[in-house]
């Protein structure tokens, strides 16, 4: 490890921590030192520290926490950029939570982590001449969306730290930014934002932005743990399947199960059907001998928030896997999820789930924006804290909500691409009622959906709220009957207000 001590944008010290000797360069700005390390040290951790922190730096808390090659790790009770930068960004890397490993792209010059076979594939990619927060914080948002594994990890400090100032960027330094790493319609919407949020006319920092162009690259990471890892295939693993008149497609998901190299511990089968009169249609799990015990719950009531939540409370596993009844997979399934999540540390991953003839858009694994109920795997240790909201039962967003609450618990949601799950997206069978939910009698109907309203209010940032109050005002314009923009704006507000008073009811209900 290589240690750099910074303040007020010079170097003040560089230390090998290995040999506990001191490093010199020709340059005191922090940046190019940096970039200098990298090139001379290609297979070192290179760490940055300002000096008010550096009696604060947790050596032993860095080395626990960054353990991958292609990590990241920055932390700041405080972030560089302004909070309007939530206007235009729609992902769940902006709500940090700050007492937890937390996956987020916003980095900080008070303390970080990189290694330095990373951080030279950047060097010709960006302008060094900008300040050290600028370029830390474009460093892990061009790279994240390759690979580069980006987190707000506290344990690089000791809890007693505290920092003597404070750095924000200026909103003609948020455009600056805004217009090198995102498409140029965002900028115009920041500065509608905060014109229509804050009665603020930033036309100046606007302006000065139009002849920039973004910062279009394409990088490429790898997963390299730093240390070796034993695998221990002696982990195990259960398979969540909630399922409601598909008795074709579960036995097909069962088949592909007992073919498995390294076979789940259990299964747990939630089957549905709402007629107190029924009996259970899957037949063949007692008729047929399987190699894994079966845990078969058939209930009277339907939703997939409740049925999951009933399997996850029984899982006695390493790991779950909450898969769909129409899933398709290889032989090789579970053993590579096994080797997957133990090899690179990972805590929850999502899978490719493809239907037939759709192409991966991904070819690098990476820290995922969302979570999917039907293709995921989670380290048991953080389902005794977590659970489905039952507010989303027959709504929208029970799967984004949940992997929130896992991004809050300290687990990160990584996206593997070629670990490959076929849905057949089979179609609905068996008896079904459609839920009314009580806002569908009211004659103003609530935009968005409630329950949206909720996830985005317990979920986002205040500033990444109003963005999307602002996005949904100009799409829904063309999909509704009123053309008239001012009667229009008059409804659309009535409509949002209605959604709030439901979500907040909503928010009450569990």
């Amino acid at each position: 490890m290589i240690l750099l001590i910074h303040k007020d944008e010079k170097v003040i010290k560089i230390t090998d921590l290995d040999s506990n000797q001191s490093l010199s360069s020709e340059s005191k700005k922090p940046l190019h030192v940096l970039f200098d390390l990298a090139n001379q040290y290609q297979n070192r951790i290179l760490i940055w520290c300002h000096d008010s922190h550096q009696l604060s730096l947790n050596i032993e808390g860095i080395k626990s926490s960054f353990y991958l090659k292609n990590m990241m790790l920055s932390f700041s009770k405080k972030q560089y950029l302004p909070e309007q930068i939530g206007y235009i960004e729609d992902s769940p890397f902006l709500k940090v939570n700050k007492g937890v490993k937390y996956p987020t792209w916003l980095m900080s010059s008070e303390v970080g982590v990189i290694h330095a076979s990373q951080l030279v594939k950047f060097e010709s990619r960006i302008d060094i001449k900008k300040s050290f927060d600028f370029v830390l914080n474009s460093i892990s948002k061009i790279g994240m969306p390759y690979g580069l594994l980006c987190y707000s990890e506290p344990k690089l400090l000791n809890n007693s730290s505290s920092f003597a100032g404070e750095k924000k960027a200026s909103i003609s330094e948020l455009f600056k930014f805004v217009k090198h790493h995102y498409k140029w319609v965002w900028s115009i919407l920041l500065f509608i934002n905060i014109v229509i949020n804050e009665r603020k006319f930033p036309v100046l920092a606007f302006l000065k932005t139009i002849l920039i162009k973004k910062n279009a690259q394409v990088l490429d990471f790898d997963l390299e743990p730093i240390n070796p890892v034993t695998i221990n295939f002696n982990k195990t693993i259960d398979v969540i399947i909630p399922t409601l008149g598909r008795k074709k497609h579960v036995f097909n998901v069962l088949q592909d199960l007992s073919k498995q190299s390294l076979l789940p511990q259990q299964v747990i089968i939630v089957e549905q059907n709402e007629d107190e009169n029924s009996k259970s249609e899957l037949d063949f799990i007692s008729d047929r001998t399987w190699p894994f015990k079966i845990v078969h719950k058939f209930i009277h009531q339907s939703g997939v928030c409740n049925a999951r939540n009933l399997a996850i409370k029984i899982v006695t596993s390493d790991y779950v896997y909450l898969a769909d009844d129409d899933n398709e997979f290889d032989g090789n399934l579970l053993k590579e999820i096994i080797y997957h999540m133990q090899y690179y540390v990972f805590k929850v991953i999502a899978m490719s789930y493809l239907q037939k003839n759709e192409i991966e858009k991904h070819k690098n694994v990476i820290q995922w924006n969302a979570f999917g109920g039907g293709s995921s795997v989670i380290s048991s240790e953080f389902l005794d804290d977590i659970a489905f909201n039952m507010v989303y039962e027959f709504g929208y967003g029970e799967d984004t909500d949940f992997g929130m609450q896992l991004r809050d618990s300290g687990a990160d949601v990584v996206y593997i691409p070629n670990i490959k799950i076929l849905h057949l997206k089979a179609p609905i069978g068996g008896f079904r009622t459609k839920f009314v939910h009580p806002w569908e009698k009211d004659a103003l109907q609530p935009k968005p959906s409630p329950t949206v309203m909720l996830n985005r209010m317990q979920n986002s940032t205040k500033q990444q709220l109003l963005g999307y109050k602002t996005t949904l005002f100009i799409k829904y314009y063309k999909q509704q009957s009123v053309k008239n923009p001012f009667k229009y704006y008059s409804r659309f507000k009535k409509q949002w207000r209605v959604s709030e008073a439901w979500a907040n009811r909503l928010s009450k209900a569990v």
